[in-house]
């Protein structure tokens, strides 16, 4: 027994023992908040390796690449992102016959890389505290209104003069709801190309049955190069374009990842609201996530079904899927994160601890009134909330309404007063929307989604907030949406393409008022009239006090504790958050490892489940032990968990270690976890990553691009 209790008390001692980091730190702000903690868990460089304007540093390799983060991993321009960023490029390239989301794609050359339309790279050239430049132009005797028309031009000058006589763009950000705000110039690429990316089986494994989950078993990666002109600046598409000629690119190291490393994500998360009282958890997890949730149960059942059936329909509706699935999930893990932790009641705890505080001493009063006006703003809120949402998950989830919005939308912009002079130029922005929509439109899904989401939306919302259209199905229609439905898609000549096609052709203005009389066009226009009337307007105005009393609110929590560095909550700008590998323990007599390998990816398969189901050309390398220089211990590592602090815009973020070093690309959240971008729980709160090792393996030896590894830096 002693024995043993020696043992363990080494064990404690060489292990170390790690603590997460909740945050998404503005880089240039490292030096000041956060660098000797980066460097106490683990970090051998400086806050100036991470971010300079003076030098070559990190943030140099870090793009933003469509909605999602990547990062240069050569001097030819090659970004490494993940699989799921990449999916709806994938996708826009394959067909029947060459159907790269099944397949993969691997370009064997330049010449086979394949351009993407649309598709952007975005570089920070720098960031700078622009606050008194704002706020100096700002009167405390201002209405709401008139601050922002004052923040808008005062942000809209620093912008131009940011970038007079350069090609870079820029912006003003708000940061604590609008406290502090700073400039970012960028650098934007055009010229995107898709250079190699997986079969979904290796890409997408485990699909919706392991997505948000640990232990996870998916090469979510994906590599696209950068093209410039000739000169290497940005350049619209064009065969004369070279790959960019990149100034950083980051190492990558294939000594693999231990308990207790250090780790750091570099990237853009999307937004988080970590400030957030009580009563907008409660309306989170009591109405917008479970009526949201269910909205999207059905879509996904009626995508399910028909995608099952036909390849073609699978093929056109896999990123549609993938899309509505991943919020999905997120939002059932959200509610259990916040229910587990009992997120409403640590937000009254603070919110009590504010309110003692603010009534301490008469210099504090002025907080004092937060709490009770945040309780009576939300009471009102919540009138309108679940309208809103149903709106925004209901009625334009039907995707034939979204289309006649967006083509009402462009004859209204460009037909105003006769239309005759601009109406000849709108048919190209026409022609190309509906070519758009209908390369992916499949009829039987978008109507059975029609007849779901009006049946709940009747169910669910107040009559008050009823679209006109409930009275045409109540009395034309016998109460029977499935009739109305019938009749809508018949008579409407929105829902045939060749139809449309022949009416923008022949469009001219005196056939505007007809078209405005299509029972789709009633539709949306009933929609608009609701939503721009009853309801946004009235939800808008509740959330611009609501934000004041929530920029007094976290003015006040940070008086209220000076010594603590209190991070701005994310708003796709880049950031840094930093943590340690490490597993974690995700209920009562369970653990979970750090890290996974090949040998479960072969485990999941033997299940025979859909999701697990992978090709025999990986089946033969795991049999065969024909690893390369891959394997860790006879093993490929899959994938691995950290304490980062992350949320969605950072999938495709660079994971990097201590030395600088590129290690893993990050890809999601374990379940447990996805409250994060409310409540930060550090015993649970894990960002996944797909290791190094394995995006070069299946590179090499799955998919025999290894020219690919010979622009990188490889660490050995």
């Amino acid at each position: 027994m002693k024995r043993l209790f020696l043992f363990l008390f080494i064990l404690i001692l060489i292990v170390p023992r790690t603590s997460a980091v909740e945050g998404m730190w503005l880089p240039m702000l490292l030096e000041k908040y956060n660098i000797e903690e980066m460097q106490q868990k683990g970090f051998r460089l400086t806050a100036e390796d991470i971010y300079s304007v003076n030098q070559a540093s990190m943030k140099d390799a870090v793009v933003r690449i469509g909605g999602c983060t990547g990062v240069v991993i050569s001097g030819s321009g090659l970004v490494l992102t993940n699989h799921h960023c990449a999916y709806g490029s994938i996708q826009s390239h394959s067909s029947v016959s060459n159907d790269y989301l099944t397949d993969g794609f691997w370009a064997m050359s330049g010449e086979e890389e394949l351009p993407n339309p649309g598709l952007t790279v975005t570089f920070l050239v720098r960031m700078e505290d622009v606050t008194e430049k704002v706020t100096g132009l700002l009167r405390e005797d201002m209405t709401e209104n008139e601050r922002q028309a004052a923040i808008a031009l005062a942000s809209s000058t620093i912008e131009k003069e940011a970038v007079e006589g350069t090609r870079y763009r820029a912006n003003v950000n708000a940061f604590y709801y609008g406290s502090e705000f700073y400039l970012f110039v960028y650098d934007l690429f055009e010229d995107v190309r898709l250079v190699g990316a997986p079969p979904s089986s290796i890409g997408k494994f485990g699909g919706d049955t392991d997505n948000w989950m640990w232990p996870r078993h998916t090469g979510d990666f994906a590599f696209f190069r950068i093209y410039a002109d000739a000169d290497n600046n940005p350049s619209s598409h064009s065969e004369n374009n070279v790959p960019y000629n990149s100034p950083v690119s980051l190492p990558v190291s294939t000594r693999g990842v231990s308990e207790g490393d250090f780790t750091m994500v570099f990237g853009f998360p999307g937004v988080t609201n970590r400030y957030l009282t009580s009563h907008a958890v409660r309306l989170i997890t009591e109405v917008t996530n479970p009526h949201s949730i269910s909205l999207r149960d059905r879509r996904l059942e009626i995508m399910d079904s028909h995608m099952a059936m036909d390849n073609v329909v699978r093929i056109q509706y896999a990123s549609k899927y993938a899309g509505v699935s991943n919020a999905w999930k997120r939002w059932k893990g959200e509610n259990l994160g916040l229910a587990r932790i009992d997120g409403i009641g640590k937000k009254r705890a603070i919110e009590k601890e504010f309110s003692n505080w603010a009534n301490d001493v008469p210099e504090r009063n002025s907080y004092a009134y937060l709490m009770p006006a945040f309780d009576s703003l939300y009471t009102e809120l919540e009138k309108y909330t679940l309208p809103r949402d149903y709106g925004r998950e209901g009625l334009y989830a039907i995707e034939i309404i979204r289309f006649v919005n967006e083509f009402s939308r462009l004859l209204e912009i460009h037909t105003s007063g006769t239309g005759e002079q601009d109406l000849p130029g709108v048919t190209d922005l026409l022609r190309s929307s509906a070519e758009r929509f209908f390369r992916n439109y499949y009829q039987p899904i978008d109507r059975d989604v029609f007849v779901e989401i009006l049946e709940m939306y009747r169910q669910n919302v107040d009559p008050e907030f009823h679209p006109d259209f409930f009275l045409t199905i109540d009395n034309e229609f016998n109460s029977d949406i499935s009739l109305f439905a019938a009749y809508v898609f018949n008579a409407s000549v929105f829902s045939d393409k060749d139809q449309v096609m022949q009416m923008i052709d022949i469009l001219d203005v005196s056939e505007i008022s007809g078209i405005s009389e299509d029972p789709l066009m009633l539709m949306a226009k009933d929609i608009r009239s609701v939503y721009e009337n009853n309801i946004v307007p009235a939800y808008n105005e509740i959330n611009q006090q609501i934000t004041v009393l929530y920029r007094n609110y976290v003015e006040g929590l940070r008086l209220m504790e000076p010594d603590r560095a209190f991070f701005p909550d994310a708003n796709r700008t880049l950031r840094v958050t930093y943590g340690n590998v490490e597993g974690y323990q995700p209920r009562d007599a369970v653990y979970y490892n750090h890290y996974t390998t090949i040998s479960g990816v072969m485990e999941k398969h033997s299940t025979g489940i859909a999701d697990y189901d992978i090709t025999s050309r990986l089946i033969e390398l795991y049999e065969n032990k024909d690893f390369g220089d891959w394997d860790v211990d006879g093993n490929i590592r899959v994938a691995f968990i950290a304490s980062n602090h992350t949320s969605g815009g950072n999938s495709g973020s660079p994971v990097i270690n201590g030395d600088g070093h590129l290690i893993g690309v990050n890809f999601d959240r374990v379940w447990e976890g996805t409250m994060s971008d409310i409540l930060f729980d550090p015993d649970r709160c894990r960002n996944i990553s797909v290791d190094i090792n394995y995006v070069l393996f299946i590179t090499d030896r799955y998919a025999g691009a290894g020219y690919l590894l010979d622009e990188m830096t490889i660490i050995r």
